[in-house]
């Protein structure tokens, strides 16, 4: 199985909410056998979609291939104005480049979807990244992690609480045992 952790969070700091969450997430993966690859969106240097581009930039399509060739997705986001970060949707817009193909877009994986905000508004974040995933072909886990950043960290551990390392494990869980079906188009 393929497993993708896609940071949709812009920021670069190795302590950041989005590492903490995809060294997590990678952990858990790799304690039931599995490698998560990571697509790390502040390192992509993916440009603005542009349907009118003649050519498509190498690093679209490396994003692409990484995308398509996951059989499962956890996305990651912090919550910005109601919404996924910009540059998150900036990609996965990019995933236009397989329309054409046989078996476009993200038909058929899986996707997992955690987003974290001040207050209780990280479902709006959910909510838009359910859109994106389900009009990319993709399945959504009925499961999805909206994270009260307050509530996030142990105040005497500094580390993720125990209720939220509860809710990544179940997730973990969940996606590590998905059954992706794989069909062929022809």
């Amino acid at each position: 199985m393929n497993i993708l952790i896609f940071n949709g969070s812009p920021e670069r700091k190795g302590d950041s909410v989005a590492h903490q969450l995809v060294h997590y997430f990678q952990s858990g993966f790799k304690q039931r056998g599995i490698n998560a690859k990571v697509f790390d969106l502040p390192d992509s240097g993916i440009p603005i979609f542009d349907v009118d581009m003649k050519e498509v930039p190498p690093e679209v399509v490396a994003m692409s291939s990484l995308f398509r060739q996951a059989d499962v997705h956890i996305w990651l986001t912090p919550l910005y104005h109601g919404s996924m970060t910009g540059s998150m949707k900036n990609c996965l817009d990019w995933l236009e480049i397989s329309s054409k193909d046989p078996i476009p877009y993200l038909t058929n994986r899986v996707v997992g979807l955690v987003c974290w905000g001040d207050g209780g508004q990280a479902m709006q974040g959910i909510n838009a990244m359910d859109s994106v995933a389900k009009a990319l072909r993709a399945w959504v886990l009925p499961y999805c992690i909206p994270v009260v950043r307050g509530w996030l960290f142990d105040k005497d551990t500094g580390y993720f609480s125990d209720e939220y390392r509860r809710k990544f494990d179940l997730m973990t869980q969940l996606l590590a045992n998905v059954q992706v079906p794989r069909f062929s188009f022809q």
